[in-house]
């Protein structure tokens, strides 16, 4: 399994993710990085564990009030070698970095765009999120698997930064019926107890942000997970 980074970027730097509530996310704070500046928390993580991926939401991009692409822009060109997924809200296909991937969450797709998938040729991350009150964005993108491309991160809002563990039923129904995707786990991820659940059920990569800022999962958990 492939534990991941989360990066939550608003109003300019790094913050807490709480349950889906975004007007409420404030800088980082933790005791793993006391910084909310995106490069001090990159480096943070990676004082953690030589992570080779990194994933990043830009939240006001997807919440319609402004975007970060410069400094997105920036952390790519600071490091190279590291690879990052990137949710900015809807996205047209375009050229982009090498070490740029576009993460395309359902919450910002209408049915009248989703014709524009075919133009990403499947090299893309699809993110199906999840809302209190079910499936946010398309109906198409969670019954038509056409649009999926290797990668699918089911992604429960409400859990991020929760504490009430991942949405282990839904993730079992997914890897369950459909075998042959790559499912990427998103919210409420603790401890390695979760991830241990999280992998009997085949989930084989994990989104991780608050755990990794509160230090209950570490290097030793991580590199025990990377093994198996």
């Amino acid at each position: 399994m492939e534990i991941i980074p989360v990066i939550d970027l608003k109003e300019g730097g790094v913050v807490h993710a709480r349950c889906g509530n975004r007007s409420l996310y404030l800088p980082i704070n933790s005791p793993l990085c006391r910084s909310s500046d995106v490069f001090d928390v990159v480096r943070a993580f990676l004082s953690v564990f030589a992570f080779k991926t990194f994933y990043i939401a830009d939240l006001n991009a997807i919440t319609g009030q402004g975007n970060h692409r410069a400094l997105i822009n920036s952390v790519l060109r600071a490091f190279p070698e590291l690879t990052f997924w990137v949710d900015c809200g809807y996205q047209r296909h375009q050229t982009q970095p090498d070490n740029y991937l576009p993460v395309l969450g359902s919450e910002c797709y209408k049915p009248e765009q989703l014709a524009e998938l075919a133009d990403f040729n499947k090299n893309f991350i699809l993110s199906l999120d999840y809302g209190p009150s079910g499936p946010l964005g398309a109906d198409e993108l969670f019954s038509h698997t056409d649009y999926w491309p290797d990668k699918v991160i089911v992604m429960t809002l409400d859990r991020v930064g929760s504490q009430q563990g991942a949405d282990v039923s839904k993730l079992a129904s997914y890897c369950m019926d459909y075998p042959d995707k790559q499912f990427v786990a998103a919210g409420g991820i603790r401890h390695s107890d979760d991830l241990l659940a999280l992998q009997a059920l085949g989930v084989r990569h994990a989104l991780v942000a608050s755990a990794l800022h509160a230090k209950t999962i570490g290097s030793q958990e991580i590199g025990e997970i990377a093994k198996r």
